[in-house]
């Protein structure tokens, strides 16, 4: 087990996210953005500038967290964009040794039922990404988020079944604000633990959210980790007295929320929050029985 996250919650530049990291001990950055723009995105100049910073400061990029293929993409929509990304990421992603990248499986049509996704091209767009990076030597790891695999346990047992050999990266906060579109209507919210128990045996990767919905209200609150509906004790216990040694990545949403700019916090109160997510969550792991040393 190696601990994580996405620390551009904790600092929008990569000085602040490299502190952050090593202000909890810890030694990799699941890195989505820098200044604003997904790692894949910055120039090539940015980019040069990032990977000496890192090299200075001896901490590495263990996860793309990718925009490719994800909730701001339709599927009715040319795959150009998703393929873009795909061949940036790939150079940048050996360059800097790393071999997880975050992808998604397209948004939701919201106007149309579960069963009626364009399920067939979604599964093709995702072979053909899963080959560019395997053929590369890169791991990609699907998220169960807003897009068709997140829509409920059965559908990313779906897109594994059509996508041989797809790897998962499990978040544990996602499920508990997510409708389960496996279910009859009025859609329930979906249960981590139910959700994380039909899959477990294709995680790869480990995403920490948690999360309270609010019935009545209709919206979710994040909170820290174990505190929330996410499962996250029981899910992160049972991974790792089951042998799990992969990377588990800290997403906290608490100050920051990547995919909504209204959501935004002073800088110290984001790089606070961000770094007291860790602890707790190092907290969270003596508890368990599973010390991280």
């Amino acid at each position: 087990m190696y601990l994580t996250g996405f620390a551009d919650e904790g600092a929008a530049g990569i000085d602040g996210q490299i502190r952050a990291t090593r202000e909890l001990g810890w030694e990799n950055i699941e890195a989505r953005s820098v200044d604003g723009k997904n790692i894949h995105d910055i120039s090539d100049e940015e980019f040069d500038i990032v990977c000496g910073k890192l090299e200075d400061a001896g901490v590495k990029i263990n996860c793309f967290g990718s925009a490719i293929a994800n909730w701001g993409k339709q599927i009715t929509e040319p795959f150009d964009s998703s393929l873009e990304e795909a061949k940036r990421a790939i150079p940048r992603m050996q360059r800097l040794g790393t071999k997880l990248v975050r992808i998604m499986s397209f948004a939701v049509l919201k106007d149309r039922g579960p069963d009626d996704q364009m399920q067939e091209e979604r599964f093709r767009r995702l072979r053909e990404l899963q080959e560019m990076f395997l053929d590369a030597g890169l791991t990609p790891v699907h998220e169960n988020c807003m897009n068709y695999g997140g829509m409920g346990w059965p559908y990313t047992l779906e897109l594994i079944e059509n996508v041989p050999g797809l790897n998962l990266v499990f978040d544990t906060g996602n499920p508990v604000f997510s409708d389960d579109r496996s279910k009859p209507q009025p859609y329930p919210k979906q249960s981590a633990w139910e959700f994380y128990s039909h899959v477990k045996e294709h995680v790869a990767y480990i995403h920490i959210k948690d999360a309270i919905f609010d019935r009545e209200a209709g919206k979710h609150t994040y909170t820290f980790p174990g505190d929330g509906d996410g499962d996250v004790r029981r899910i992160v216990k049972d991974a790792l007295d089951g042998g799990y040694d992969g990377g588990i990545s800290m997403e906290p949403h608490l100050a920051v929320v990547f995919h909504d700019e209204i959501v935004t916090a002073p800088d110290e109160i984001r790089y606070s929050n961000y770094v007291e997510y860790g602890r707790r969550f190092l907290k969270l792991l003596d508890e368990i029985g599973h010390p991280y040393r």
